[in-house]
């Protein structure tokens, strides 16, 4: 019998009928599927998210979007006096921003005084840009440097829900994420949860919103001896690691008289 299992998968239809049929059987795969749907349909998107956060500023508001790639998909829809939006427009060619630069250019010329206004402080800057934790990062440096004291900064695909989907490349589709790519923002996300000097919390919805604050009193920062982060201790540890939270405890937490209200 194993001799002729062997002869037959010579022939390719059937090497490939074979290959196929054990991958999509494979628990690992089905449990990769699941997971990937299940965060497909989390609402609310990040846009409401942004929304709900300006709605509670008592006064004017200026709105920072780094990745934007379409800006139909969220750009469009930000409720903010003033918004600006940066991209070098790689992944979309019409590319209708204001900057058409990638982050690192745009927050050189913000400090070189070249574009906007050096003293210029946005009310959220939200990071939607390239999915790799040391961009990512530096795109939360340059961004602390111009955000209000009472501002937030939120960041897009802090909660990868397989490591399929936290994988460092993105043209590798052929696995249970298929083309979703959250890529390794969570790694700079959880390193910033460490930072003493701020408050930390991502919302459990379209693929985790991570939000950082130097004032409000949204999450404690964490103690972490592996600095490694390594996407296993990150499975163990999801709620605690991240703060992961509903939408409906996070707008509790911003909009309680003890917590510092927006002015």
């Amino acid at each position: 019998m194993k001799r002729i299992k062997k002869i037959l998968l010579k022939f390719k239809p059937i090497l490939y009928y074979m290959k196929g049929k054990n991958l999509l059987n494979d628990p690992y795969y089905i449990d990769g599927r699941k997971k990937d749907k299940l965060e497909r349909i989390k609402k609310p998107i990040r846009t409401e998210i942004i929304n709900f956060i300006l709605s509670q500023f008592k006064r004017e508001t200026c709105y920072l979007e780094i990745g934007v790639r379409n800006p139909a998909h969220n750009f469009n829809h930000i409720k903010a006096n003033l918004k600006y939006s940066v991209d070098p427009g790689i992944e979309f060619e019409e590319n209708p921003v204001d900057f058409k630069l990638t982050s690192d250019d745009f927050f050189k010329n913000l400090y070189d005084n070249k574009i906007l206004s050096s003293e210029i402080k946005f009310d959220i800057i939200f990071i939607d840009g390239l999915h790799l934790a040391d961009q990512v990062d530096k795109d939360i440096i340059n961004s602390m440097n111009f955000i209000k004291d009472d501002g937030f900064i939120v960041l897009h695909d802090c909660n990868p829900p397989t490591e399929w989907h936290a994988r460092s490349e993105f043209s590798y589709v052929q696995s249970p994420a298929l083309i979703n790519w959250n890529g390794t923002t969570w790694k700079a996300f959880l390193k910033w949860r460490c930072n003493s000097s701020i408050q930390s919390c991502c919302i459990d919805s379209d693929w985790g919103v991570g939000i950082l604050s130097k004032k409000h009193r949204i999450g404690q920062n964490l103690e972490i001896k592996n600095q490694f982060y390594e996407y296993k201790d990150l499975e163990e540890n999801r709620e605690e690691y991240l703060n992961l939270m509903s939408f409906d405890h996070f707008k509790k937490l911003i909009t309680n008289k003890t917590n510092h209200n927006i002015a």
